[in-house]
């Protein structure tokens, strides 16, 4: 089994490399958070000190972070991964960036005789948890077979779109389809609740027919229970709406549905709640609908 180096334990990182390291991997982490990497040590991992190192001591580097300008410091900051590969490993970035980013990353690591794979990911924390994730793969044939055994392990829907890139653009349109769905979820509860209905039977009667989701089930449940721990955070979702927009825009198509749950999100993170689930949603429209809970 190849030596891999795994960087950002966060919310899904954290679970993803203990799935790894159950199924018998041998794997060195790294995070700013030092709690977090003392987490997965804890589960059998190899603390490293820097990014380079990690790259220094593995076959195949995973990173699992939240934006663009991370995944850009961790391959090309001071100590960072493009310092530390060496020709013939293997790179796979499971966060959710820009595509334009991934098909950089892709050119420079070429260049050094290491494969890259863009590979985000849908399924939020509970899929992390149980190695469930729908994995959208960009990249190379050849880099895609060689990583498969390894993402096997951490998801069940595993696809390979395209070339470089081409992950992150599915993944654009997952969280388009998400985004707009936990709006229509909100809404139509919201306007349950301003009825004076029950809101419980409302979704339980939903699920029966042509409106049934995923996100009506685990999302509606949220809502009902007031549960907005997050397994996905409104900030994240936001982000990752800008760049569905942003890909929308060099494209030329328009994003209408996905510019208004943008902008609802935006509204979130204004009155202070970018950390709650982006089932959290349903808050801003309860307010405007003056059903808000006190």
């Amino acid at each position: 089994m190849e030596k891999i180096g795994f960087i950002g334990l966060g919310i899904m990182g954290n679970p993803m490399s203990k799935n790894l390291i159950n199924a018998g991997y041998s794997l060195t982490v790294y995070d700013i958070n030092k709690e977090s990497v003392s987490d997965v040590v804890k589960a059998g991992a190899t603390a490293a000190k820097t990014c380079k190192e990690v790259a220094e001591q593995s076959e195949v580097v995973i990173t699992m972070v939240p934006d663009s300008p991370e995944v850009e410091e961790v391959v090309y900051g001071e100590q960072g991964v493009l310092e530390g590969v060496k020709s013939g490993m293997l790179f796979i970035d499971m966060s959710t960036i820009a595509p334009a980013t991934s098909q950089k990353v892709y050119q420079s690591l070429q260049e050094k005789g290491v494969e890259a794979l863009d590979a985000p990911v849908s399924g939020g924390q509970v899929g992390a948890e149980a190695g469930t994730l729908s994995i959208m793969v960009g990249g190379s044939d050849a880099a895609f077979k060689r990583a498969l055994p390894i993402l096997e392990v951490m998801g069940k829907n595993i696809v390979h779109i395209g070339d470089a890139g081409a992950g992150q653009v599915t993944k654009a349109c997952n969280q388009v389809v998400v985004g707009m769905t936990i709006q229509a979820v909100a809404e139509a509860l919201t306007l349950a609740k301003k009825s004076g209905v029950n809101v419980e039977k409302v979704r339980e009667a939903l699920l029966g027919g042509f409106a049934q989701s995923r996100i009506l089930d685990l999302h509606g449940q949220r809502v009902i229970d007031r549960n907005f721990e997050p397994g996905f955070k409104v900030k994240l979702h936001r982000k990752d709406m800008n760049i569905a927009l942003q890909t929308g825009r060099d494209l030329s198509v328009p994003l209408h549905g996905s510019a208004i749950v943008a902008a609802q999100m935006d509204a979130l993170l204004a009155q202070g709640d970018g950390e709650l689930d982006h089932s959290a949603l349903v808050l801003l429209l309860e307010q405007m609908a003056n059903v808000a809970e006190k």
